[in-house]
């Protein structure tokens, strides 16, 4: 889950948030689908599993993180979260019963590894638990789709030499996790993602500090210099692994393996500056093509980043950007995350030492004070699917990979605050899905955009990293008290329209 760093982690307070003005939203048309596209649900292990050290499981830095004093983390923390460690067959039901295609998981690298490395015992009770997951899920007819790393490294590998900070040790840790996971789940999973959101895993970690391991200039850390070693050492690493897997499980277990990546879309803050057009491709640039032109065009980072970084953006040797090219074509999808828009306005002057934006601002209205759309639960996240829409084709034209839309979803305004009753009626996340759908078919039969298929964020109320428990993203009610799940209305509205979708072509 993408948490925006540039405001506010708190959710929206209010039902009824002060709002901006914003030109009227469509209606929801529930356009058609392609018959082969296929939905599911996300999740991410520290935000629903619990059970932080049952059966062997190691801690990882969300453990610690979660826990320091002062609080990071609203004074919550993830040691029980969904319980779903120990709720699992309630939970693989629940998806049953919504007849999902899909579910994207991940695996806690500390529960399969307690201490991370690769000469490191492995934890035969958490391949265990993934087993009864994958096979669970194969029993119901869901396919398991899992993603190696959502944020949650070992913490013994960060306390023995930084974790990403090391290119060279997380690297070769990172194959050898990924091995052992191609071997124990490979003959029944076809679709691996190595890593969510490395951007987020380089800037907030490691640059504003409010997310794992939480480090900053601020934290003895080094803003100006840190994300780029870390977005340089999970480049290497996914490059390692989608090596590993086509040469050695491939050929044999017959899967793809891509990464995931997120990011907003940027309209410009004054459409009638070129200045504020130009920072709009800047910042696509600084937040999405710095992995996906490495990943999935073999290329080195964009030209804006290398002219405004210098020597501090890492570069690769000419065997690694060889072996980029040779791995490029072998990407098979386009794992997207995307939420929202936002306005880009372009900054005067030479930037900041720790600017990682490209030197622009985002912001959430415009220079007339509109804003893309009404504001969710989140005040970063507004309803926009004209920019999803944008964004599609945008990497769609850059790329020419086949999108899976990975995670997509909102929060309701005021739905922490609200009774079971209340937040079950969720019509606002209803109709936010529902644009954002019709925003994919209008891609795929207007845009010619490739998409497979989309994966709602989240199965369920979960814990939201630094945001605690407050804002609420799941299509199923969590009760933090009780642990008691109740579907919303989004979730039958998913069953429903994604059947009614695909039996209508244009």
């Amino acid at each position: 889950m993408n948490i925006n760093m540039f405001e506010a982690l708190e959710p929206s307070s209010s039902t009824s948030p002060q709002e901006s003005p914003y030109d009227p939203l469509p209606a929801v048309e529930n356009l058609p689908l392609p018959p082969t596209f296929r939905w599911g649900t996300a999740t991410a292990a520290y935000q629903i599993e619990g059970a932080p050290s049952a059966d062997g499981k190691g801690p990882s830095i969300w453990d610690t993180f979660s826990h320091l004093t002062p609080s990071h983390t609203n004074n919550e923390n993830g040691d029980v979260a969904c319980d779903h460690y120990n709720r699992l067959e309630e939970d693989l039901d629940l998806m049953a019963s919504l007849a999902v295609d899909v579910y994207r998981f991940s695996l806690a690298w500390s529960r399969i590894i307690p201490l991370g490395g690769r000469n490191d015992p492995v934890n035969e009770k958490g391949i265990e638990f993934y087993n009864r997951v994958i096979d669970g899920l194969l029993k119901r007819g869901i396919e398991p789709v899992v993603t190696l790393y959502h944020w949650d490294i070992p913490q013994a590998l960060f306390d023995r030499y930084g974790a990403f900070l090391d290119t060279k040790e997380f690297v070769a840790d990172f194959e050898h996790y990924s091995r052992i996971c191609f071997e124990r789940f490979g003959d029944r999973v076809t679709k691996w993602v190595t890593f969510n959101e490395p951007y987020i895993v380089a800037v907030f970690g490691h640059h504003s500090g409010v997310l794992a391991p939480g480090r900053s200039t601020a934290t003895g850390g080094d803003s100006a210099t840190e994300p780029w070693i870390v977005g340089h050492s999970l480049i290497l690493a996914h490059m390692a692994s989608v090596a590993l897997y086509t040469r050695d499980f491939a050929p044999k277990q017959k899967g793809d393996i891509s990464i995931v990546l997120n990011g907003h879309w940027y309209e410009p803050w004054d459409a009638s500056n070129p200045a504020d057009d130009e920072a709009v491709q800047r910042r696509l640039e600084f937040y999405i093509a710095w992995f996906a032109d490495p990943v999935f065009l073999g290329k080195d980072y964009p030209d804006v980043m290398r002219n405004q970084l210098g020597d501090r953006l890492p570069r690769f040797t000419e065997s690694e950007l060889a072996q980029l090219r040779e791995l490029a074509p072998s990407h098979k999808f386009y794992g997207m995350n995307h939420y929202s828009t936002k306005f880009a306005r372009a900054l005067s002057g030479a930037p900041p030492l720790e600017d990682c934006t490209g030197n622009v601002e985002e912001l959430s209205t415009n220079s007339e004070g509109r804003a893309v759309g009404p504001v969710s639960g989140m005040p970063w996240l507004r309803t926009a699917p004209q920019g999803f829409r944008k964004l599609l084709s945008w990497i769609w034209s850059r790329y020419k990979v086949p999108i899976i839309v990975t995670e997509n979803g909102c929060p309701v305004p005021g739905e922490s605050q609200m009774s079971v009753e209340e937040a079950v009626d969720d019509q606002f996340r209803v109709e936010y899905l529902g644009l954002y759908l019709d925003a994919i078919s209008r891609g795929v039969f207007e845009d010619g955009v490739q998409v497979l298929g989309y994966y709602v964020w989240s199965l369920m109320d979960n814990f939201e990293w630094s945001a605690g428990y407050g804002p609420r993203y799941g299509i199923t009610h969590v009760d933090f008290e009780t642990l008691v799940r109740t579907p919303k209305k989004s979730a039958w509205y998913l069953k429903e329209t994604f059947e009614e979708r695909r039996k209508t072509q244009r």
